[in-house]
């Protein structure tokens, strides 16, 4: 039986479904399932396009890779795509457990090394510590940088980001069971609502996950209800991803900041979270807090995992002052796996537990 088992072979399935292949990997604590083989094509001729087509034709994946039973509610993914971008060496679709992302740091700083490892770039000259990637993602073209040695990624991966911003400071709102509490929203790639848990009785780094999530989640849908969020580049990106908590030291300091990001349906980053990084730098270079290539490290509350981030230079986005966000961080590989259906099974596109 030893010998008959030692290679793992898929049992009978729909044979009208194909299997779906994926790599797992982690950054920071936070999954991501990258999709090898058996997604259908997603059509479209712009990337943002395509991600309107898989919302549309194609969610049925999306439910089967992140819900149980072959995923769990905060299970994340990403479907790669070719892009429109002549200089982009991939695109990709980003997936959670609500929807589609326009943006995710811990899933690039992942597929840097993915990309290279698995022959989606050239491979970088003889001697070459540092391969360039280019990833179009619905945001815009992110460019990560990834260590490597003999062609193969070894350390740490960093990328540049969109152009980020400050939509709203000092923003008085009132959220259910917490009263009048002043937020900030800022963008990264994809926008969230920054607040001090403080100022909703918390404690960032000793409070329960529940009651950080519940306080997030009560601020994401009064933000929601009460501010009107607006892209300059793309309607496809004017939306609240989300709520970070933040310990309030926002101010420059050689020890890292702790927060906890809640977004989508409730969804928890185990990382310091990449985007929302990108998007506390560039508030804090707003309000005088930070200079350029003044490097700040970033701490998740939920497993202590370190990002590190500096605004590297000035530019536009539409009207809004923005920066170039340089965000850093480890990604690790987790294995591989294949994902079936069979015909009668009536959790075939999963489930999430509420």
């Amino acid at each position: 039986m030893a010998s008959t088992l030692s290679v793992a072979q898929l049992p009978p399935h729909d044979p009208g479904t194909p299997a779906l292949s994926v790599v797992d990997m982690h950054t920071g604590g936070e999954p991501l399932r990258i999709v090898l083989a058996g997604c259908p094509e997603v059509a479209g001729p712009t990337l943002l396009a395509k991600r309107r087509y898989m919302r549309q034709h194609l969610d049925h994946l999306r439910r089967r890779l992140m819900y149980e039973p072959r995923g769990h509610r905060d299970m994340y993914g990403a479907v790669l795509v070719p892009s429109e971008l002549p200089e982009a060496h991939l695109g990709v679709l980003f997936l959670n457990n609500e929807g589609y992302s326009s943006m995710c740091g811990h899933a690039v700083l992942a597929l840097g090394r993915f990309a290279l490892d698995y022959g989606l770039v050239p491979a970088p000259p003889t001697g070459s510590r540092e391969a360039l990637v280019n990833i179009h993602c619905p945001c815009g073209l992110v460019a990560a940088f990834v260590e490597c040695e003999g062609g193969r990624s070894r350390g740490p991966v960093r990328f540049h980001s969109v152009p980020a911003f400050a939509l709203a400071t000092d923003l008085l709102v009132d959220v259910p069971g917490h009263g009048k509490v002043v937020v900030d929203v800022a963008y990264g790639g994809a926008f969230y609502a920054f607040v001090s848990a403080e100022k909703l009785g918390l404690d960032v780094c000793s409070s329960k996950t529940r009651d950080l999530v519940d306080a997030a989640s009560a601020v994401t849908e009064t933000v929601k209800a009460q501010f009107k969020i607006n892209h300059p580049d793309s309607e496809d990106l004017a939306f609240l991803y989300g709520t970070i908590l933040t310990d309030g030291k926002d101010a420059y300091s050689e020890e890292p900041t702790t927060n906890i990001c809640v977004f989508a349906d409730e969804q928890v980053d185990r990382s310091p979270t990449g985007s929302g990084v990108t998007a506390r730098i560039a508030l804090q270079y707003h309000k005088g807090l930070l200079e350029l290539n003044q490097t700040r490290a970033f701490k998740s509350s939920a497993t202590s995992s370190v990002f590190t981030g500096k605004a590297v230079r000035e530019t536009k986005c539409g009207d809004f002052k923005a920066v170039i966000v340089e965000v850093s961080g480890q990604a690790h590989y987790t294995g591989t796996a294949s994902f079936i259906v069979e015909d009668d099974d009536p959790l075939r596109d999963g489930f999430l537990l509420k």
